[in-house]
């Protein structure tokens, strides 16, 4: 099969990885990948959706997979359906669910989809004196995309009121904070949970862990992820039932009911409360890192699993996951998330141990190729993976591999999946 992957980061590698791995051999086409997906397929330099789903058409390809939401949002998989393709991922409409904070919030109310009580506003009077009314920690959310830097979490009403000034005024994330949302803060542990959807049936694949703060023991700033690892011991079949009875399946009822079936991955970031579900969020792909550790756990074919979700035929095929657990470190670059780095050569030492060559490999992401060599020139450079029979020794055999990767500036948290350990 011919198929086309949209996206850069560790999150479409891991995806190709996958999928190069099965036994059915694939040509896999990447827009725009990095300076290693070129190891796995070829990279292409087709901005323009239109004349990408020209050269799908021209090349004959026979299943797009979406990874980064901006082109959802932008409407990529409309563009893509004109012309009679398959593509996997949500509509523009659909992608509202994280294209709009405020279209997720009034959704979720609407619906009855349990989350924190909140208010969406533009008016800073109003955003001042609902704050006045929570108790601090407060939660303060910009509408639109900002590449999972978007929430403030106040320590203090002061604190909360700086930020809700900062985005409405622009100064903070530009066009995508001219609309808040102020909500309260829930006190439990957050989950990553994943629903593959294909408009009326759901596939929830093992729930994970995100790692959002840049430094150990989670303090320093928000990222767009530091590590994961999957499945999480803190949730069981009750928790997950709630969640599919409570969220996944009023939400694809309820997309319905606005004529914008959801196909594609539902991300819900949930916070357990005394062992309740409540919706943080909703994002309309996979999570990074999060999905470089559930593509190496499932035993079941990836491509087809995107296939029939594109095709709504879900109900055909059951999705396996091996018994195994698998822990993934991110590699930052020196200042990340702050600003851009120089780019620096990354040198990886030669795998000697079958234990590392067997359970761990690495997905890259914010790397770029010259004459052979790769270089770290993104955020977060690359994501170091292991996998085992506990999650003691999935993140041991990661930190193995970690220790076999060097550039210039590498940061790394020490303790990911410490709240599993």
């Amino acid at each position: 099969m011919k198929i086309l992957i949209l996206g850069s980061g560790g999150r479409e590698y891991s995806i190709a990885r996958a999928i190069s791995k099965e036994d059915e051999k694939h040509e896999l086409f990447f827009q725009p990948g990095n300076g290693a997906t070129n190891n796995l397929g070829t990279n292409l330099n087709i901005k323009d959706y239109n004349e990408l789903a020209q050269f799908a058409k021209d090349n004959e390809i026979e299943l797009t997979i979406v990874g980064p939401e901006a082109p959802l949002v932008d409407g990529v998989v409309d563009i893509f359906k004109k012309e009679g393709l398959t593509i996997f991922g949500p509509s523009k409409e659909a992608a509202q669910l994280e294209g709009s904070k405020v279209y997720m919030k009034n959704f979720l109310a609407k619906y009855n989809i349990p989350t924190a009580r909140y208010i969406e506003t533009d008016s800073i009077e109003d955003a001042f004196k609902f704050t006045d009314s929570l108790t601090a920690p407060i939660v303060v959310k910009a509408d639109g995309l900002c590449g999972g830097k978007g929430v403030i979490i106040a320590q203090n009403h002061d604190e909360a009121k700086v930020a809700i000034s900062e985005m409405l005024s622009g100064k903070s994330f530009g066009d995508a904070g001219l609309k808040v949302i102020v909500e309260e803060f829930l006190d439990g542990y957050e989950l990553s949970m994943f629903a593959v959807c294909d408009g009326d049936d759901y596939i929830l694949l093992p729930a994970a862990q995100d790692h959002k703060r840049l430094l150990d023991n989670d303090e320093g700033p928000n990222t767009g992820g530091m590590g994961a690892y999957a499945p999480t011991p803190l949730v069981d079949e009750e928790l997950y039932q709630k969640v599919k009875d409570r969220v996944i399946v009023p939400t694809l009822d309820g997309m319905k009911k606005e004529n914008a079936p959801f196909e594609g991955v539902l991300f819900i970031g949930i916070m357990v409360v005394n062992g309740e579900p409540i919706t943080l969020e909703f994002n309309v792909r996979f999570g990074d890192p999060e999905c470089e550790i559930l593509m190496p756990l499932m035993t079941s074919s990836v491509s087809d699993m995107f296939l029939k979700a594109s095709t709504n035929r879900l109900s055909e095929i059951k999705v396996e996951f091996s018994k195994q657990f698998a822990v993934g470190v991110v590699m930052a670059s020196g200042n990340y998330p702050y600003s851009s780095s120089t780019p620096a050569e990354i040198i990886l030492d030669d795998v000697k141990h079958d234990e590392i060559e067997k359970y761990t490999h690495i997905s890259f992401a914010g790397v770029s190729e010259e004459d052979g060599v790769l270089y770290a020139d993104g955020g977060r450079v690359l994501v170091c993976v292991g996998l085992g029979d506990s999650i003691k020794e999935a993140r041991d055999r990661a930190y193995l591999r970690c220790g076999q990767v060097h550039f210039v500036g590498k940061k790394i948290r020490t303790d990911i999946a410490y709240q599993a350990l």
